[in-house]
């Protein structure tokens, strides 16, 4: 506890903190209503983040000493080491999304030296990015921040495109090229999904091993998703849902889409549709149309915070700041462990993206943004 305490002191001393006024600016009209919400489940049954998270949460588990020493290098890394919270920098739309369609705004990121140095100047806690990436630079860079290596992408030039996610490479390779963690991403909901869950189980697995941390995109992917004007590959139960399965497969830290509504499980029931299992408490005992109480609902599905939740930070758009700013203070207080924004940080210039990547870290810091 000692040394936890002198952690978190050593954190408050790195960067001046953003005062609950310029968040409250920034949020706008939203700020009342985002900072005042009184959440409808009780953070009492959460596994709070904290300066003691790996001690208090994953030093009991099954994970051998390297994947604690790993954990703790993340949460201990950037302008937030030691508040037990995540800024990421994540970069791998140059597979995902294309690299043309992803770097013309901003072509200096076609040199993956640049995303490494962006989560540098960022103060972030890690930089997710490719296997082609990392390779590049790994000797220069690997001692200085940790890696967080991507295994698996849509490649996108298989025609038509479908949703399915490939290994780019081994476990082992991450672990030569100094990874400190490995993610995945498995399409929960698709048709590939079966194969993707053993695959990446097994990868989680083989990384425990090494010692590397486990990091796990719960994304959701089917056209079926998409019903009478609504998008629920973003609902809060199934999303949530795809949590308690990335946590079961044992990943350390899940990344997941922010809700935006609820009651897929609800939509897709209809007519002679039988789709998987629900209960009307999770919408009316468990949730409401609340964004914290969506989010909550997420976190809860992450066996309470033991599996720690990072919601991603969407595209970039005419409103990066405020946004990014937005999905923070909606992140943490639901009891979730922080953010992963590439997109807004990265198709901006390089002074822009370091300014956004604060302000998102600012709102983990402020000590008057509370968890609801």
């Amino acid at each position: 506890m000692a040394r936890a305490r002198w952690v978190a002191t050593l954190a408050k001393l790195r960067f001046p903190m953003a005062t609950l006024d310029t968040i409250r600016t920034i949020l706008g009209s939203d700020a009342d209503s985002l900072l005042s919400h009184q959440a409808k489940v009780s953070k009492d049954v959460l596994h709070a983040p904290g300066a003691d998270f790996v001690d208090r949460i994953f030093a009991p588990s099954d994970r051998n000493p390297q994947v604690l020493r790993n954990l703790q290098a993340m949460l201990g890394h950037g302008r937030l080491g030691g508040t037990g919270y995540l800024s990421i920098l994540p970069v791998d739309q140059g597979i995902e999304h294309s690299a043309g369609a992803s770097f013309a705004k901003n072509p200096i990121y076609f040199d993956g030296e640049n995303i490494i140095k962006l989560a540098m100047e960022g103060g972030c806690n890690a930089v997710a990015t490719t296997f082609g990436v990392l390779a590049s630079c790994s000797r220069r860079y690997a001692h200085k921040i940790p890696f967080l290596l991507k295994l698996n992408h849509n490649e996108l030039l298989t025609y038509p495109n479908k949703f399915d996610e490939i290994m780019f490479g081994s476990v082992r390779e991450a672990w030569n090229l100094g990874a400190a963690a490995v993610g995945a991403t498995i399409y929960f909901g698709s048709e590939h999904s079966d194969r993707q869950i053993v695959e990446v189980s097994q990868a989680f697995e083989e990384a425990h091993e090494l010692g590397m941390a486990t990091v796990l995109w719960c994304y959701l992917r089917n056209n079926a998703f998409k019903k009478d004007g609504k998008d629920f590959h973003v609902a809060a139960d199934l999303t949530g849902q795809a949590n308690h399965l990335g946590v079961t497969i044992k990943a350390d830290i899940i990344k997941q889409k922010l809700p935006e509504l609820n009651g897929g499980f609800t939509a897709l029931n209809t007519g002679d549709s039988s789709y998987g299992k629900l209960d009307k408490r999770m919408y009316t005992d468990l949730c409401t149309d609340h964004p914290i109480d969506l989010c909550r609902y997420q976190v809860l599905n992450c066996y309470c915070g033991r599996g720690g939740l990072i919601n991603s930070g969407g595209a970039s758009g005419a409103n990066d700041l405020a946004d990014a700013v937005r999905t923070a203070v909606i992140n943490k207080r639901a009891g979730g462990i922080g953010l992963i924004s590439g997109r807004k940080a990265f198709q901006k210039s390089m002074q822009d993206g370091v300014a956004l990547l604060h302000a998102i870290q600012d709102v983990y810091a402020c000590p008057a943004v509370t968890i609801a």
